[in-house]
């Protein structure tokens, strides 16, 4: 258990479990709490024994996004750019680079920022009840934290434009549906089943897994001739790892591979 006072972090067999903890306020962000959650990737990131990384919210809910009471009368244009550039900013784009997979545990509703944060993950398995909004322009605000880039490149422009501006409550099925989350499960069994599926994940050859992610993520903003050739670049480092050459062996072996994440 950490010493955060808005975030729980802890470790289970390879798995670090990160939960948003304001339960009080729906587990909404104060910028306090975003540099927890940062620091919770980080410490994640840096941690050999952690091969993948699964984000929840303690309580009911996943996030409500933005604590907006924090802030006193208007927003001030200037607090309002700082506050995206220096915590959101840093936060969504850890998580998008770090190498290790991160399972979104979409445990209730994620809202507005909260929801750009469960986008941020690689993987999302959602409660039944669970929902993702973009609840922007209902107080006549433009998603950020990443929604749009998020957004557009899951479910298309159109699609992204309506769901934004019209601000839906995205069911769980509706995001299978979408492509916004990869899983359904009651909520009863969410936790179960997300830390079955990411300690499968701990067990796959992580340093490939992370290495897909990168290209993958970079494919998605570079021409073909570039993307083939960061492949090249990215399979030259993964053949010369211990995880492909126990792959090969047990496969000419006809056993189950014994993958270290080397």
């Amino acid at each position: 258990m950490s010493d955060y006072k808005t975030v729980l972090y802890t470790v289970d067999d390879a798995v670090a479990i990160i939960r948003m903890n304001r339960t009080e306020r729906r587990n909404a962000f104060t910028l306090p709490m975003l540099g927890e959650l940062d620091d919770a990737f980080c410490r994640a990131d840096a941690d050999t024994s952690v091969r993948a990384i699964v984000l929840t919210g303690e309580g009911p809910t996943f996030s409500a996004g933005q604590d907006l009471s924090i802030f006193s009368g208007a927003l001030d244009a200037s607090h309002v750019r700082d506050a995206i550039r220096t915590y959101y900013k840093p936060l969504i784009e850890h998580m998008v680079t770090m190498p290790k997979m991160i399972i979104g545990a979409i445990n209730g509703g994620a809202a507005g920022a909260g929801a750009s944060l469960a986008l941020a993950c690689d993987l999302r398995i959602m409660a039944d009840d669970a929902y993702i909004l973009q609840a922007f322009s209902n107080i006549g605000l433009v998603p950020d934290a990443g929604a749009t880039w998020f957004m557009a490149r899951m479910v298309g422009y159109s699609r992204a434009l309506q769901l934004c501006i019209e601000a839906e409550r995205i069911s769980a099925p509706r995001c299978l549906e979408l492509g916004l989350c990869n899983q359904i499960v009651t909520a009863s069994f969410l936790m179960h089943k997300t830390l079955d599926w990411a300690r499968t994940l701990a067990q796959r050859p992580t340093k490939a897994l992370g290495w897909t992610k990168q290209a993958l993520n970079a494919s998605m903003q570079c021409s073909l001739d570039a993307a083939i050739e960061y492949e090249a670049d990215l399979q030259a480092q993964a053949i010369v790892t211990h995880d492909h050459q126990e792959g090969v062996m047990a496969f000419l072996q006809k056993r189950a591979p014994i993958f270290r994440g080397e």
